[in-house]
């Protein structure tokens, strides 16, 4: 999973750049959307893998504000 993620990283990165050389260099309309798409794979693709990739074995609980935790943080005052 860590290596799709660089891979798809580095793609992601690759296209904007080259949308934003395509943008300045030979088409304004073309650049846009190469980057826009890019973006757009970006969010649908590539966050929520990233996402899963992070969180996966940890606990939503241990970093909410529940009376447990306040309990904890006072306790070690």
């Amino acid at each position: 999973m860590k290596y799709v993620l660089r891979v798809l990283f580095l793609i992601l990165i690759a296209s904007i750049s080259y949308g934003a050389y395509h943008r300045t260099a030979i088409d304004f309309a073309t650049g846009e959307r190469i980057i826009g798409f890019s973006v757009l794979s970006g969010v649908v693709f590539f966050l929520p893998l990233f996402l899963y990739h992070r969180w996966k074995g940890k606990r939503l609980q241990d970093y909410t504000l529940s009376e447990e935790n306040i309990k904890k943080m006072r306790e070690k005052r």
